[in-house]
Parts: C-alpha cells; structure tokens; sequence
C-alpha cells in the first residue's frame, strides 16, 4: 500500500493535509476523532485486509483514524494497516495515556522518528492526580520536541487548544541511531518515513522497493528507543500521594519491600486459613471422611461385593485398599476436588485484583539471585495449581537459561495445589513446629538450587518489563467462572490419572511386585530416611501423580503408622521428588532430552539427600 492505495480508499481534495489519529489502544481517540469531524464521518475497508478505518474532514482537511497500536510494523492487520496510513500522514495527532507514559511514549518517540510533524494529546490527565502522578508537561514537550497539550477529551479539556495546535506541528528529536543512519538508506525510499522503517528491517518496506536488507539496525533502535523512553519518563514524572487514592497508595505499597513483604505474608497467611486450616480440615473432613469414605465407601462396597468376592483379584481392583471405585473416587472428589477448587479460587482473586504482576515486582530482586526475574513468579505461583501447565507457561520466560532453571525449581520444589492441599492438611494438625520445619526445608532446598544453578549456568537473568494493572475489587462471576474452567480442567487429567494409578498399584500388589519394590528401597526408607517400609509404596505412587503418593501418605498418617517427624519427612521426600508423569512428559517436549534427564535424576537425588539429612537431624 502506497500513498497512492491510500486515496483509492479515502477521497483526499487537492491541497488538503492528511491529519492521521494515532494512538495505542483504549487511550481516547475516538472522542478527538468526533471532536474533528462531527457527523461528517465516513468508513472504508482496508484493502488486503479486514480492518476498516474511519475518516471525515476538518475544515479543509481529512482526518483519518487508526486502529489502536503499540508500534508502527507488520505483524498484524492493524499495524499494517496504522503503517501504511502513518508513513504518508502530513500532521500525526499522538493521542496519549498520561498515567502509562512508559507505554506509550514508544509509538510516540517511533513516530517522531519517522520524521513526522507531530502534536501530542496527553489525554486521561484526570487519572493523574487520582493515580498520585505528577507530569511536567513543559518538560515533557521540551524532551520530545514537539507541542503537548494537556487533555481530558471526555470532559472536553483541552480538544479546542489541539484543533488551534495542528497546524503548528512540528518534526521533534529524533534518537541519534536514527540520526546517523538515515541518510544511508534515505536514497534507496521515496520518504523519511519509509527510510525510518528500512533500518528497523520492515519486511514490507524492503519488498515493496526491491531491497536487501544492509543495515540491520532494528535492535539497536528499538533498545535506544526503550531507554529514552525511560530517561523521559524518569524526568517529566513524579510520584505523589498528594490527591492519590486509596487504591493507588496500596498499589505502591505492594511493590516495596518495606510494606510489600509483609503485605505478601498477610496474604499467604490468608490462602494458609482458607486453604490449610479451613478446607483441608473442616471441609475435606466431610467430604473425604463422612461422604465419601462412609457413605459413598459402604454405598459402592455394598453393591459391589453382590458380584465380586473380596480379597480376590478383581475385587482388590474395584474395591480393594486401591480400588478403582474405591480410594480413587475417594481421593479424588473427597479429597482433592475441594483443595483444588478452594487454591484455584484464591488464585483467580489474585489475578483478578491486579496482585498477582505486583508480586512479581516485588520479588524480582530475589528472583534475579536465582538466574531468574520477577516474571518468573508467574509460572511458579502457577506451579501450585500444575506443575504440568506452569511448566508449559515459562516459554514467557526471557532466555534458554532462565528457562531451564525455572522448569527445574518447578520440578523440584514446587507442590501442585491437590499435593499443596493434603500436604496442608497432614501438617496443619501437627502444630507451628513441624510447618516451620517443611516450610525452611524447602525454601532452603528453593534457593540453594537456583543460586547454584545461577552461578554454574552462562549467562545472567533478563530484566524485569510488566504492565501493572491497577488494583481492582474481584468481579465475584469472573472469579467463580475462572475457578470452575481451572478446577474442571484438573479433573478432567486427574481422573484419568488416578483409575490408571488404581490399577497399575493393585496389579503391582496382587503380583507381589509393589512388595519386591518395597524391599528394594528398603535400605533408603528404613535405614537412611528411617521411614516404615510401606513409604516406599506412596513414593512409587507418586511418580504416577505427585498427589497420588501424598495421598498414600495421607492413608499411612490416618493409621497411624506415621509419627509427627517421620509425616514431615516423608512429605519432604515426596515434594522434592521427581515430577509426575504428566509433568515429566511436558518437560521432555518443552526441553531438551539432556535437560529433562537432568532434571529428573537431579530432583530424584536431592529429595531423598534432603530428606535423609532431616531425618538424622530430627528422629
């Protein structure tokens, strides 16, 4: 699309100025774009794609809106489209976010760059005072070289001086990487715009005039671009809590360590009573212990035992001690089904309120010791809901390195939230002393893993680039709607799951496999975990399903088999051991065959060395 596609879509009178609206998305351009034309308003379909585009006139002039963009490119419709619109623009009105200055301003400094004469529109200048912001808007104008005029095009602020402003635009400062290397390419294009676009490597531009690509400068522009972006916004922005509200001083409280931290234990303690006290004790006592294991139990039993005889093999495997119509329902709707749903129902509070990219905030310089940034917060607060799923969500992570460390400390000491939830509810009833000790232990294990991986690993972490939403109340139907999807997904892969670990553990029983197994790891369970033989049948369990072997646990600690210190033990060994099947299969496809095998052998060794340096220090 050239200028001359531009007017086959958009009837532009000889001598007229084509006044082109940019902007990032939801930043208030349809008002100005109203506030031009009135009812003089026109629509017209892109060509080549499925985007159309408002326009009308101004006085002598056409006004052109488009699509809501964060950068001038190619990578969809609608930024090829902006581009296309943008690169033949005479007057470009820069709508912008007062309150995401950092955001914005890109497309603003990309614009500039283009050597477009430019007027800025600081719009939403409201939000400011209410977000405790400051704007030296003089500044801010002197930075960038252009004219910025204050609005609130909701209220009608400020349209009026930007209409007077149009035909003072200007071109501003360009970066000095653009500077130096225009001229070079500058031959080779009809336009100062389209040169811009040439160094930036745009594919579009290099195809429409026959050019191979010589100065591959897109990094280095765009890394320039980001840092004076930040310089700008470090001058012309101050925060102050001078007009702020509530919601905007809490919001910063978060993300500093002094109130931060302590916000963050407030609450982990909160999730700690809902799901560790409340649901684990009061609510899984009902439904594991009186609807299922006693009414639903002698109901299915009782059927049952019409057909088969017990003790046999088919009986054992529908309802013996593992049956498939026994502990499998058991466990799973009894036991897990209300951890799940109680984690995940704390968990979309989190992401609805706009908390959760504040925790990531406020540990990324924790994080950053362990090779890692605050973003990677998200797949490990992920990681207790599924280690599966978390394992699969740090492709966002920034490197190969950060990458592999992530996916190892997921597999290593993070608990999915079904294992989370009857580890919860093991410890819960043992007191302060014995939570303190699981909860150093695997902090400790946490952080000297990631620390050592960090110093023998190439590389350094990534920095830390997130878009903090501001604080909300939850929506009560989003947090109930996100809760049923997550928790019916678990079901759905859990189910299956555990009928295969059901029949798999009762085959290995009736064979006397589970038993010869059982001798096998004698000598690490009895000797150097000094554990009760039988632990070596949950730890089995568990690599089927990490909350399969704790709820093997969870039957050995309700018989009473299981003292205090040797449940803490045991739970230790189960939380740093190998990831389950599921989990096992996503590193494979997500990693190398070399660093999945590495992961697995090296969680499978430091679970039973850290639980056998606990179990010398404390039975």
């Amino acid at each position: 699309m050239d200028c001359h596609g531009v007017a086959s879509v958009i009837e532009i009178p000889e001598g007229s100025k084509k006044i082109v609206l940019v902007g990032n998305p939801n930043v208030g351009k349809s008002v100005f774009f109203n506030a031009f034309t009135g009812m003089y308003v026109d629509v017209s379909n892109f060509p080549g794609t499925t985007v159309d585009i408002s326009h009308g006139k101004y006085k002598d002039d056409v006004v052109i809106d488009t699509p809501g963009v964060y950068g001038v490119s190619s990578f969809n419709d609608e930024e090829r489209v902006a581009r296309d619109v943008i690169l033949y623009g005479d007057i470009i009105v820069n709508v912008v976010d007062a309150v995401h200055l950092e955001r914005d301003l890109f497309l603003t400094q990309q614009i500039i760059d283009m050597g477009k004469p430019v007027v800025v529109a600081l719009n939403m200048m409201d939000d400011v005072k209410r977000n405790g912001l400051k704007i030296d808007v003089k500044k801010l104008s002197k930075q960038l070289g252009v004219e910025v005029i204050s609005t609130t095009a909701t209220k009608g602020e400020g349209i009026q001086e930007v209409k007077e402003a149009i035909h003072r635009a200007k071109k501003g400062n360009r970066l000095q990487v653009v500077e130096d290397n225009i001229l070079k390419v500058l031959g080779d294009v009809d336009e100062e715009s389209e040169a811009v676009l040439l160094l930036e490597e745009d594919e579009h531009m290099l195809e429409r005039h026959k050019l191979v690509l010589k100065y591959p400068l897109r990094e280095s522009i765009y890394m320039e671009r980001r840092r004076r972006v930040d310089e700008i916004v470090n001058q012309v922005v101050a925060e102050s809590n001078q007009g702020a509200s509530f919601k905007t001083k809490l919001g910063r409280w978060m993300i500093q360590p002094l109130t931060g931290i302590p916000i963050l234990l407030f609450t982990l303690y909160l999730m700690y009573q809902a799901i560790g006290v409340f649901v684990a004790q009061t609510v899984v006592e009902i439904t594991e212990e009186i609807i299922m294991g006693t009414y639903y139990n002698d109901f299915i039993v009782g059927i049952f035992t019409r057909f088969v005889e017990e003790g046999n093999f088919v009986g054992d495997l529908l309802i013996g001690e593992f049956g498939l119509f026994t502990m499998a329902p058991i466990y799973l709707l009894g036991l897990l089904l209300p951890l799940v749903v109680g984690f995940y129902l704390c968990l979309s509070v989190l992401e609805d309120s706009g908390y959760l990219p504040r925790i990531a905030t406020l540990v990324d310089r924790l994080l950053t010791y362990l090779g890692l940034n605050g973003r990677a917060v998200i797949p490990m607060i992920l990681g207790f809901g599924c280690v599966t799923m978390a394992t699969i969500t740090t492709r966002l992570l920034g490197s190969k390195r950060e990458r592999f460390i992530a996916t190892m400390l997921l597999g290593l000491a993070i608990p999915c939230s079904a294992q989370l939830g009857v580890i919860a509810g093991l410890i819960a009833p043992l007191g302060f002393k014995y939570l303190l000790i699981y909860l150093v232990t695997i902090f400790t294990v946490f952080v000297l893993t990631g620390t050592a991986l960090n110093k023998v690993m190439p590389g350094k972490s990534t920095d830390l680039l997130i878009d903090l939403p501001p604080l909300r109340l939850p929506q009560f139907n989003n947090v109930l709607r996100k809760t049923y999807i997550k928790t019916l997904m678990f079901m759905k892969e859990a189910g299956p799951l555990f009928a295969v670990g059901a029949v798999t553990i009762t085959i290995m029983q009736y064979t006397g496999i589970l038993e010869g197994v059982t001798a096998f790891f004698a000598p690490i369970t009895q000797g150097f975990l000094k554990l009760p033989p039988q632990v070596a049948q949950a730890f089995i369990m568990g690599i089927i399903r990490r909350d399969f072997g704790a709820a093997g646990l969870d039957s050995l600690a309700s018989a009473g088999i299981l003292s205090g210190a040797q449940v803490v033990v045991s739970l230790v060994a189960i939380t740093l051991f190998v990831p389950c099947i599921a989990a096992i299969m996503v590193i494979f496809k997500e990693r190398s065959w070399q660093e999945s095998a590495a992961i697995w052998i090296g969680s499978f060794i430091l679970s039973f060395l850290t639980a056998g340096v606990l179990a010398q220090l404390i039975l």
